[in-house]
């Protein structure tokens, strides 16, 4: 195990040419506290070698995930270091983070970079942490150039994902999961089962924290992994969760090919005008559901820059399929009218 967990590290390194201009962007603020100087900063790096950052908590998973790279970066020319973010959430997340930090450094990474962030109260616990996260790892790239941040979500995350997104009823795209691969961020651990990471930190005499919030059953996600997962591999046999993950994957290449398909058709059908855009009703018509609600979502947001939900793309698309004389659909700065042949998208004044 020591040797095929690094080996899946490897998977995702980034080639030379890599950069982090296609991740997401850094935020205007980020409120951080500096490493201790003991851990280094990682801003003065002299070198061209790429440079790769593992997303650490300490727990199995990242720590698994900070091993295998530490094992594998240098076979591939590749620097490898640690951020760690301090939510500030628990007593004693500063202690964590430090030894957190220790471990990393016994494992021969650098940068070890420690940010202390505030968690905000938007979209509930979870998210707020998740956003203060991805900030403070946002951040930490653009200060040291990394060319990638490495995330330690397995195979179990995954599962977890596809089943939130099932009982939301959120649509195709939640059911992607999460991908091995998006613009900054890669996901090297994604086929990879939790218990192996478990696994390969007591074989490897890594002292993984257990996050006690993981067991917190006010936590939704906890209670996916602790309930839901192990009830339904009871009552259904094992393989449940490679199979949710099995079925976001393909989910995810059927979407990616119906987007493809849908701006090529888009490219060809809009016409564009002073006061916005339209597309033919007739060519909208002749297409199938999943691909014409794409054309109404790509016109939307190419020309507004606005994000249509499931129920405001079906109100205007009944403008095409259920067309009775009704008046036009006022959506967020968009309005949408039947004019003729054409269905005319236009901002609202």
């Amino acid at each position: 195990m020591r040797v095929a967990l690094p080996v899946v590290a490897r998977r995702l390194m980034p080639n030379e040419g890599d950069t982090a201009a296609d991740g997401p962007g850094v935020p205007q603020s980020c409120d951080s506290t500096p490493p201790s100087p003991s851990f280094g900063t990682g801003h003065s790096r002299q070198t061209e070698q790429p440079l790769v950052l593992v997303a650490l908590s300490g727990g199995p998973d990242s720590l698994a995930l900070a091993a295998a790279t530490a094992f594998e970066a240098p076979r591939a020319g590749v620097l490898a270091g640690v951020v760690i973010v301090d939510h500030g959430l628990q007593a004693g997340s500063a202690d964590v983070a430090a030894r957190a930090a220790t471990q990393a450094i016994e494992l021969g990474l650098a940068p070890v970079l420690i940010r202390a962030v505030t968690v905000g109260s938007d979209g509930g616990p979870e998210a707020a942490a998740r956003a203060a996260r991805y900030a403070a790892l946002d951040a930490a790239a653009a200060e040291t150039g990394a060319t990638a941040v490495l995330l330690g979500h397995t195979l179990d995350d995954q599962a977890e994902t596809v089943l939130l997104g099932l009982a939301r009823g959120s649509g195709a795209a939640s059911l992607w999961g999460m991908q091995q691969a998006s613009g900054l961020y890669r996901r090297p651990l994604l086929g990879i089962r939790r218990s192996t990471t478990v696994a390969f930190c007591t074989e490897s005499g890594l002292d993984a924290w257990l996050d006690p919030q993981n067991i917190e059953h006010r936590f939704t996600r906890v209670r996916v992994r602790s309930t839901v997962l192990p009830v339904l591999e009871s009552e259904l046999g094992p393989g449940v969760a490679e199979a949710l993950a099995r079925t976001a994957g393909q989910l995810r290449e059927d979407a990616e090919a119906l987007d493809y398909f849908a701006e090529e058709i888009a490219e060809d059908l809009a016409e564009h005008s002073h006061a916005g855009i339209s597309l033919p009703v007739l060519a909208l018509a002749a297409n199938p559901a999943a691909l014409r609600q794409r054309l109404i979502r790509w016109a939307v947001w190419n020309e507004f820059q606005v994000s249509l939900s499931r129920t405001q793309t079906l109100e205007v698309a009944r403008l095409v399929t259920d067309w009775r004389g009704q008046t036009a659909v006022d959506l967020p700065g968009v309005r949408v009218e039947r004019l003729g042949a054409l269905l005319v998208f236009s901002a609202r004044p």
